[in-house]
């Protein structure tokens, strides 16, 4: 059985103000939520994470393919009217949140479309609500609040004008982005990866030709 719930993606409104976007609350069952909870990574300090730099459980991982998979990819690209086909994508992984995170901002204009979808089985608080906004200086204007409850799915397109951002919050708040970029982004990880264990094998002594594990 399938972890992602694609049909109630495909039955989704599609908001246009103020920027393009779709909210799923029931993105991810509640039994299967609870198997990726299982095998979600361990995670300590409030960044994200690469998948190569984590380590995670079997649900955790299908939950990964199917959300990179040609489906999903469809379903997200027909919702926005937009062909994604053949765009590679970027997936982070976040599992903490410090008070200085939230600011506001639009996302990396190399980003088409970002995924966000969240973990947390409870949230109480009034911080670390993602706000999508009308401006970029008011965090009190928004046009939609979105709980980090489990299971939640948020989508939309980037632009010039998507601002969001949230109140303060220091604690656990799971997190997985998903966005579809254009090319010159993931060459750009790449290179940031590559001179990364260049610098950390020169640092442990390790030839040209030695291997490093980074996962």
């Amino acid at each position: 059985m399938s972890i992602l719930n694609l049909d109630a993606l495909r039955s989704a409104s599609l908001n246009r103000e103020p920027f393009d976007f779709l909210v799923v609350p029931s993105f991810i069952a509640p039994d299967a939520l609870e198997r990726v909870n299982t095998d979600y990574p361990e995670i300590d300090r409030p960044r994200n994470y690469r998948l190569d730099e984590l380590e995670f459980g079997a649900a955790f991982e299908r939950f990964v393919e199917e959300l990179s998979g040609p489906d999903f990819r469809a379903a997200i690209g027909e919702k926005f009217g937009v062909d994604l086909e053949g765009k590679p994508t970027a997936v982070t992984v976040r599992g903490r949140c410090e008070k200085n995170d939230g600011n506001i901002h639009t996302d990396s204009k190399t980003k088409i479309i970002t995924v966000l979808i969240y973990f947390n089985e409870a949230w109480p608080y009034e911080g670390g609500r993602l706000r999508l906004l009308r401006s970029a200086e008011n965090i009190e204007d928004y046009a939609e609040e979105i709980v980090p409850l489990g299971g939640t799915l948020l989508a939309f397109r980037r632009c010039d004008h998507s601002y969001h951002g949230h109140k303060p919050y220091d604690g656990q708040r799971r997190m997985v982005q998903l966005s579809w970029v254009e090319p010159k982004r993931v060459g750009s990880y790449r290179d940031k990866r590559k001179k990364f264990i260049w610098k950390l094998k020169r640092k442990l002594g390790i030839s040209s030709g030695g291997r490093l594990r980074t996962n």
